[in-house]
Parts: structure tokens; C-alpha cells; sequence
């Protein structure tokens, strides 16, 4: 008799929440990671030009080699460094760069740090290579979210192949410094561990133009791999566009993965993507400028409130509030859902040690967000009051 054993991957906390009422009209939804605004038709008219001229064919599955440059470029304007053209991969969404260094870095054997808190599909791209997976976790203070290096240290394990870090971070809004950086970059050369550095919310950020990047310290043989994309600095989340940069060495095997998996990103959708790189530095702006605003809007309503701790993001567009005397995110997050019609992501899903916390995305206009935050505050008092 033929037997297969699946591996047993659990729906992520945030999908579980929001299936319940996807796309119901009176839900106010702050449960995922976008806006409500639709993509600039900047990108949107060069995307229909590409398909009226036929642009529907299979392409490189490394990207459009247009796109690979258009990246290049951008890549070497706001950080001012020198990428080789082979180290850039195209394979679809930045989850899919992400699975893809999962793969390339693990195996059955292996072990993988995360640092936490942290998007929850991370721990199912590491499962499905076998390798084990424990967190280290950011700290929360009186002056925002905070990283030691020497926890990550003490974390690492004889088998530990790759370290996961997302800065900016989801759902922190922590941003790991050019110090941190390069004190994570030395110790990971010399035991060899590959940073995974998850960098997709690099233009979102308050005070700073661009986040520091990996990139702008390490070298083309570092063990090293970049992911970013257009999801977040453009308004892109539907369209499934990402690259990544790894060491040139493995720039074959990059392109026979990307294969394997999606073979290539839709033409249509590159030609998009090459149009925002060129184009696209006032769509950043002004979304960051409105994000900023919906940061302000959540520190007035949640900051000062004596259920609630909260310290400003520094980047990316989330708030992640600890919640005092919660016991259950999933129950407040299913209890809000039912009673307020507001959807957030609870805090469990997020790695260990954080079931007192919600997720909410401010990226929602703010008539919306001032609404959503006002019901939240009900029905935070209404449970824990």
C-alpha cells in the first residue's frame, strides 16, 4: 500500500482571522499589510500598454533582463554600490525570493534563527525544507523595539545555516542600524550562516529617505542574500513582484529554481515594474507621506492609553500594541471581528511571546483608521475594564 506523510503547515493566525469576513463591506480591514488604495495609474497604464502589444510570453527566469537593469540602477542610485547584473533574481512575489533562499540555504539537518516578532509565512517557508527553526526576540522599551545582537549570538546553534531578519519590520516597525549591520554581517561570515535579510519595507520609513541595506556593506561573496520588491513602496501588494540579490556564485541555480517554481514573472507585470523604478520616486513619497499621517493618528488614539503600550514605528506601516491583561489575541481578535466589524492580525501568530499583541495595518485612509481605532479602544475597555 502506498503511504505519504504531508508535512503538517498550520493556516497563519492573520488568514484565519480574516477568512472569516474577506471582503465583507461593513469590515473595517487592518489586517493586512497594504492600503486602500488601488496601484497609481502610472504603473497600472504601462502594464496595459504591455498587454495590448502582446506582452504574454515566456520571458527569463531571472527577470526581464530590462527589469534586471531597471533594478540595478535604482539599487546602485539610493544605496551607491556596485551590484553585478548576475546577482539579480526575478522570481515572481518577494514570499517567493524568500521560499527560494529558504530552499537554497536549508536542508533536513539544518537550523534557522528568526528574529521576532515576525510575518508568520516565514516559519512555513523554513518548514517545508526540514530544517528546525527557534526565534530570537526584539525587545520592546520605552524607546521603541530593540534588537541585541548578542541574544542572536547566544541563539545560534552548531547546525543554524541561515538567520531570517526583516528590517523594517513587520509588525514592529523596528529599524536594524548601519552598527547592528555590520556587528550581524561579521559574526555570520565567520561561522558561514546565511542572513536572510527581508528588506521589502526599505522606503518605508520616517525621518530617513531609505533604510539601511545590507547591500551597502557587504560583499558580492558574503553569505548574504537581499530580498526586496514592489508590494510596499508602490502601492503593488496584488501584483506578485520581487527580486532578490545573492552571491553571483549561485546566479545559476537561482535561475533553475525560479524555473521550478513560477518559470517566470507574468511580462506584463515586469514592464509595470520597470516603469515604477523609473518613474516611481513621487508615489514613494506621497505614500509615506500618508503613512505618516496614519502613524500620527494611531499614537494619539493608542499611545496614551492605560491598557495599552505602544511605541512609535520608526518604519514599515504597522502598529503593534501590547494589549495589558489580554490573555487570548485570538479571541480579541475574533471577539473585535464580530462585535466592532474591525479586522486586525493577533499577536500569537507573530512568533512566541506575543499573544497580548494585535497587528494593525495604518495604511487605511484615515477617516477609516480613525474609525477602526476608535472601535478598537471599545472594545478593548469593553473586555479588560
Amino acid at each position: 500500500m502506498f503511504k505519504t506523510e504531508f508535512i503538517k503547515l498550520k493556516q497563519n493566525g492573520i488568514t484565519k482571522t480574516a477568512f472569516q469576513r474577506l471582503g465583507d463591506p461593513d469590515v473595517i480591514p487592518l489586517w493586512f499589510g497594504e492600503g486602500d488604495l488601488a496601484t497609481p495609474s502610472l504603473i497600472r497604464d504601462e502594464a496595459k500598454i504591455a498587454l495590448d502589444s502582446g506582452e504574454t510570453f515566456y520571458g527569463h527566469t531571472r527577470g526581464k533582463a530590462e527589469l534586471r537593469a531597471a533594478i540595478l540602477n535604482y539599487v546602485q542610485s539610493i544605496y551607491n554600490v556596485d551590484i553585478k547584473d548576475e546577482r539579480i533574481t526575478v522570481p515572481g512575489s518577494s514570499m517567493s525570493a524568500i521560499t527560494l533562499a529558504c530552499q537554497m540555504t536549508l536542508s533536513k539537518s539544518d537550523h534557522a534563527l528568526i528574529v521576532s516578532p515576525h510575518w508568520p509565512n516565514i516559519d512555513r517557508a523554513i518548514q517545508v525544507t526540514g530544517a528546525e527553526y527557534s526565534c530570537v526576540r526584539q525587545l520592546q522599551t520605552k524607546n521603541g523595539w530593540q534588537l541585541v545582537i548578542e541574544d542572536v549570538r547566544k541563539s545560534v546553534r552548531k547546525n543554524t545555516r541561515a538567520i531570517y531578519i526583516n528590517s523594517p519590520s513587520n509588525p514592529t516597525g523596528w529599524v536594524m542600524s548601519r552598527e547592528q549591520q555590520n556587528e550581524l554581517l561579521e559574526f555570520c561570515r565567520s561561522r558561514q550562516i546565511t542572513i536572510i535579510a527581508d528588506e521589502v519595507y526599505h522606503r518605508t520609513t520616517y525621518g530617513i529617505n531609505v533604510a539601511p541595506s545590507f547591500l551597502e556593506i557587504a560583499s558580492e561573496t558574503d553569505p548574504l542574500i537581499v530580498v526586496n520588491g514592489f508590494s510596499k513602496a508602490y502601492a503593488m501588494t496584488g501584483w506578485r513582484l520581487g527580486w532578490m540579490i545573492t552571491p553571483a556564485s549561485i546566479s545559476e541555480q537561482m535561475a533553475t529554481l525560479s524555473e521550478c517554481y513560477n518559470t517566470s514573472a507574468p511580462a506584463f507585470i515586469q514592464r509595470a515594474g520597470i516603469k515604477a523604478l523609473a518613474e516611481g520616486e513621487n508615489i514613494i513619497t506621497e505614500l509615506r507621506d500618508n503613512y505618516a499621517i496614519g502613524r500620527d493618528i494611531v499614537m494619539e488614539k493608542l499611545g496614551n492609553h492605560p491598557l495599552i503600550q505602544l511605541t512609535t514605528p520608526t518604519g514599515a506601516f504597522y502598529a503593534f500594541p501590547k494589549i495589558i491583561g489580554l490573555s487570548s489575541s485570538e479571541e480579541f481578535a475574533n471577539s473585535l471581528l464580530q462585535k466592532e466589524n474591525v479586522g486586525v492580525a493577533p499577536g500569537y501568530t507573530f512568533g512566541p511571546g506575543n499573544d497580548e499583541h494585535i497587528r494593525l495595518c495604518f495604511a487605511q485612509s484615515h477617516t477609516k483608521l480613525k474609525e477602526a481605532l476608535e472601535r478598537i479602544v471599545k472594545h478593548v475597555e469593553f473586555c479588560l475594564q
